[in-house]
């Protein structure tokens, strides 16, 4: 089976990460993959919605495969592989079709920019939200990523998910509003159904000015951020972080 699969039912286009053994972690392959589905569903008439969601019901995505960057050896490869993500993400949220992030269990690190690039999130309870990298690999994000989290949690919020490198609760990235509504373990599908009825039944034209509306708030005026990411994707201390995670041993932190 593919590691990401796409299928549609009707006017609906879904998109399951197809990793369970790994908790859904993303390849450079299913990223690759997102952005084909994505025009996918700009190009086919027929597509009224899309939905990500993850395999096996006990995780959305949990980030990158870090085994990925093993081969990174300097702080160029880390500005390369954001650019990447931020190029990804951005055409996620640029669909012109409404988009909705169905989570189950943990959606974190590039899981996290992918939910928040939808239109749309629905939870379980037992969901969890953060990018914990300041404890486990001691990289950074891209400005756009940084900007995604600031968007959609305020500054306060995501510096202390950030810096405590703590995970929200489904009931915390509620009451923030990241969540759009939070079900009971076992009860997504349902909710998920409910919610497609409504959004095939809306004015297709009006939900994708808004889609667009907000994107472009959220990109204007985005700063350059190249020096931070290649000042830390290219530090001992992401190396070794790398190595740490990859041989599940504790990263020791230098600062350099």
């Amino acid at each position: 089976m593919s590691e990401l699969e796409v299928t549609q039912d009707g006017g609906v286009l879904t998109v399951l990460f197809n990793r369970p053994e790994a908790r859904n972690a993303m390849t450079f392959a299913m990223y690759q993959g997102l952005e084909e589905a994505c025009a996918r569903a700009d190009a086919d008439d027929s597509v009224r919605v899309m939905v990500l969601r993850g395999a096996g019901g006990r995780a959305f995505v949990a980030g990158t495969d870090i085994s990925q960057f093993s081969t990174f050896t300097s702080g160029e490869d880390g500005i390369a592989y954001e650019e990447g993500i931020s190029r990804v993400v951005n055409r996620l949220e640029d669909v012109t079709v409404p988009t909705v992030a169905a989570i189950e269990g943990p959606c974190v690190g590039g899981g996290l920019a992918l939910a928040a690039a939808c239109d749309l999130r629905v939870a379980t309870e037992s969901s969890r939200f953060g990018v914990p990298i300041a404890r486990t690999l001691g990289n950074c994000l891209s400005m756009n990523s940084y900007s995604l989290l600031v968007h959609h949690l305020g500054p306060g919020r995501t510096l202390d998910m950030l810096l405590r490198a703590r995970l929200l609760s489904a009931a915390e990235a509620h009451a923030a509003g990241f969540v759009g509504e939070v079900v009971a373990d076992g009860e997504l599908e349902p909710a998920l159904t409910a919610l497609l009825e409504v959004l095939l039944s809306h004015a297709p034209l009006s939900m994708k000015a808004a889609g667009r509306a907000v994107a472009r708030l959220r990109r204007a005026n985005l700063p350059d951020g190249d020096d931070i990411v290649r000042e830390v994707f290219g530090s001992a201390d992401f190396r070794a972080g790398v190595a740490a995670f990859v041989n599940r041993k504790p990263a020791s932190w230098t600062g350099h």
